[in-house]
């Protein structure tokens, strides 16, 4: 009779996140407010005032929304802020900022919000290789949250991981 096949991996403490696993549903939008700018760099008040009230905001409903100016125009933090007033009754969140930005700052949100009693004394492993757009920040920022709490903190795949952390 052959030997049984014993998965010591399953058997063993350690627990894998996946950030993927985390990755919240929606479409991510750049928007671009150089058109808006009087020949793409001037901001007009006026001007900009009339946009933001003219623009159907709606078409954002549930979507993560990046602001950005692609030009070199100076653009004050009002004219975001009035923007973010009219986005935030239907998108998820908005932010200043490319679509990394925006990535990462929705992990930010997750990873504060995650329980990490869970994670207490425990040996972790953080799954690389995602699927989906999981900003290398956030690995960074949970490794920062992980670490007060977790008895080791490894990268990579239970077969093959990278050793961060171990604590004392």
């Amino acid at each position: 009779m052959a030997d049984e096949i014993i998965n010591r991996v399953a058997q063993s403490k350690l627990v894998v996140i996946d950030l993927e696993d985390f990755y919240p549903q929606g479409k991510r939008v750049l928007f671009d407010i150089k058109d808006w700018l009087y020949e793409g760099l001037v901001l007009r008040e006026k001007d900009f005032r009339k946009h933001v009230a003219d623009h159907d905001w709606s078409q954002y409903e549930n979507q993560y929304v990046a602001l950005i100016c692609s030009t070199d125009a100076i653009v004050p933090a009002w004219a975001y802020m009035l923007m973010t007033i009219e986005l935030s009754s239907f998108s998820k969140k908005a932010i200043i900022g490319d679509l990394n930005t925006l990535e990462t700052s929705i992990y930010q949100n997750i990873i504060n919000d995650l329980d990490l009693d869970s994670y207490q004394d425990k040996p972790i492993i953080i799954k690389g290789c995602s699927n989906k757009p999981v900003p290398d920040n956030a690995y960074i920022l949970l490794t920062e949250a992980l670490k007060p709490v977790a008895k080791s903190i490894m990268y990579g795949e239970a077969c093959s991981s990278v050793p961060l952390f171990k604590r004392k």
